[in-house]
């Protein structure tokens, strides 16, 4: 695997920042101690300039090539997650998370790894025009960190003009990518229910307003949304994963509720489900007398990558790994991710870099495969010298 001779002498050193990273897990916007060490690094590595305090914890760093910078020349965006997840650890890994109820079980702490390798390499050789973007963001998993960094204007303010990410994907073949053009994650969407009735004894149903059998009944019928109302060439998912009701065999209680996650790729759709969602909530609601309130959250977008960009990353992907190690066709996936929101503002890619098998992500036992680093690392690198060439 012709990962660059450079970043292949990086590989104990990247173990090592991988491990730290693993060892210091952070929520969501809270990644102070985890951006404070990413600047660090940065400053060791030599960029030329770092921007702090973006959506809270993120940061911006650019990297300047060889090329004439009058006019600022092109710039192309990099970005690596970094914030964890609320697990508790269970690899029994001697760099183990050191915070309680924290862990790396998705593999940020590999793609922090992975950006800083390919910012190493590029600012040592610089064999590249115009500007490269470094992108460390929090706030993946939960609070849409990526949207919050467009929100504040990263794209206009650094002149990024196309942007890229990578995500470590278990249990694909190592060294393996997967990508391509349009959607390839599914937009998300979560609705919560509360059903109110009138609670009594279960020996006298007939003086209850019985929130259980409502809560059935609309469990049953939103099942039928997508058999019966999307085209059958329109993936999209709802499942129902959370009813919570009743304290006693013997007691009908007074309220209940029911959560449903909602995954689609086209915004029609997307707009459907919501729809046909509400109409049978409120239908049922009123046939079976009871009060329903609806909390529906608008998630995260699909996450679809621009053709071009994709073909290209395709391309570059195979220079690192070889034709039969990358897959530009790969089947789209009903998970989510909020890399969407900066493929809405800019044109780009997003792929999946495998890393053997192991435990899959958000899986107690899940850890990133160090030895996928410089692979990552050196297609990061490629990519910024493929689009951006010295003349």
């Amino acid at each position: 695997m012709p990962v660059l001779n450079r970043i292949a002498s990086y590989a104990e050193e990247m173990k090592g920042w991988r491990r730290y990273l693993h060892q210091h897990p952070e929520l969501a916007f809270d990644c102070h101690e985890t951006a404070a060490w990413i600047v660090a690094r940065l400053k060791e590595i030599g960029v030329d300039e770092i921007h702090e305090g973006i959506a809270k914890t993120g940061i911006v760093a650019l990297i300047r090539g060889r090329g004439p910078h009058d006019n600022g020349g092109p710039v192309i965006g990099l970005r690596a997650d970094m914030d964890a997840l609320p697990i508790e650890e269970l690899t029994g890994a001697s760099y183990a998370s050191t915070v309680k109820g924290k862990m790396h079980a998705c593999g940020h702490d590999g793609h922090v790894t992975m950006l800083l390798g390919a910012a190493k390499y590029l600012a040592e050789t610089r064999n590249f025009a115009g500007t490269v973007a470094l992108i460390f963001q929090p706030a993946e998993e939960d609070g849409g960190g990526g949207q919050v960094m467009v929100q504040e204007g990263i794209m206009d303010r650094f002149g990024i003009a196309q942007v890229y990410g990578i995500h470590n994907a278990p249990n694909i073949p190592f060294g393996h990518f997967q990508t391509t053009p349009g959607p390839l994650m599914a937009s998300v969407d979560t609705a919560v229910v509360k059903v109110s009735g009138r609670g009594g004894h279960g020996a006298t149903p007939h003086e209850c307003v019985d929130p259980v059998v409502a809560i059935v009944g609309m469990v049953q019928a939103i099942q039928t949304i997508i058999p019966r109302n999307v085209y059958a060439l329109d993936e999209a998912v709802i499942s129902v994963t959370m009813i919570h009701t009743g304290s006693a065999s013997n007691i009908i209680p007074e309220e209940g509720t029911f959560s449903t996650t909602i995954r689609c790729f086209k915004p029609d759709v997307r707009a459907l489900l919501k729809k046909r969602f509400f109409e049978i909530v409120d239908g049922h609601a009123a046939a079976y007398g009871v009060r329903a309130e609806i909390d529906y959250d608008w998630g995260y977008p699909a996450t679809i990558n621009h053709e071009e960009e994709a073909e290209f990353a395709a391309e570059v992907a195979r220079e690192v790994s070889g034709t039969e190690a990358v897959d530009a066709r790969a089947n789209r996936e009903m998970g989510s991710e909020d890399f969407s929101y900066m493929l809405e503002a800019r044109p780009g890619a997003y792929l999946f870099l495998g890393t053997g098998p192991g435990a899959g992500l958000h899986h107690p036992a899940y850890d990133f495969n160090d030895e996928a680093a410089p692979v990552g690392a050196s297609f990061f690198a490629r990519l910024v010298e493929r689009a951006q060439p010295l003349s």
